[in-house]
């Protein structure tokens, strides 16, 4: 039997972290929580997950900036980021991007049907 994929998911909200996480486990995926900047790169180098969903507004440390630490290091550099964030503004999609996220979704605007299929492409 193939491995289960590893999903980090970093979001602050704590029902959209339950929803999220839940509806990942049902669709085959090993997932790991965590809910502000600091715990996502600590649990980005521990586990090494194989894709990690990111918001920006989060405590302690924001997207962007774990977004910037995982790409400088080596050995984070290649987990595939997907931005989940409420902020929609074209500034931040391209910061985001920029940086170095392989593709970014406006929580508003996106269902889990299309958060699902956008981590399908990607792992």
């Amino acid at each position: 039997m193939a491995k289960k994929k590893k999903i980090l998911v970093a979001e602050d909200d704590r029902f959209l972290l339950k929803v999220y996480s839940t509806k990942l486990e049902q669709a085959g995926y090993a997932v790991m929580t965590s809910n502000d900047g600091v715990e996502a790169l600590r649990k980005a180098h521990e586990v090494k997950p194989d894709l990690l969903l990111l918001d920006m507004i989060m405590p302690k440390k924001n997207g962007f900036d774990v977004l910037l630490e995982l790409k400088g290091d080596p050995e984070t550099a290649a987990i595939p980021v997907i931005i989940l964030s409420s902020l929609g503004q074209e500034s931040d999609v391209e910061r985001g991007l920029q940086i170095g996220a392989a593709d970014y979704l406006i929580k508003s605007n996106a269902s889990f049907k299309d958060v699902k299929e956008k981590i399908e492409q990607y792992i």
